[in-house]
């Protein structure tokens, strides 16, 4: 049991940088009625109690969040969702780290996808 403990905290620990989760297959790409703005402050809404602050960079007429770590402070980022304006609204591209581990925290995809049309 220590063995897998150990293994896990190795895992979940290691570092990945921002170019390394952009070059990741996205785990949600979705479109929004609601612009960068109003999509980018539902999300860190959403996190603002399981997170720490996340990073906000403005990105031509969109916004890009960089979400970081849960367990691990200074580890480099959990996730980063680009939120790019279209017409109205907005397109959304969610890249998180451990996109293949099936045990990785639910948090952010979760605040990703509720924004999407709700508050």
């Amino acid at each position: 049991m220590k063995w897998v403990v150990a293994a896990l905290s190795l895992t979940l620990g290691g570092c990945v940088s921002v170019s390394e989760l952009e070059q990741s297959r996205e785990t949600l790409d979705v479109m929004s009625g609601k612009t960068p703005r109003e999509y980018a402050d539902c999300v860190k809404h959403k996190l603002a109690d399981s997170r720490e602050p996340l990073e906000e960079e403005q990105r031509g007429d969109g916004l890009r969040l960089i979400v970081p770590q849960k367990l691990t402070a200074g580890a480099g980022p959990a996730a980063l969702l680009d939120i790019d304006k279209r017409g109205s609204g907005s397109s959304i591209k969610l890249h998180e780290r451990l996109n293949n581990f099936p045990l990785r925290l639910g948090d952010v995809r979760t605040a990703a996808t509720q924004c999407i049309s709700g508050s």
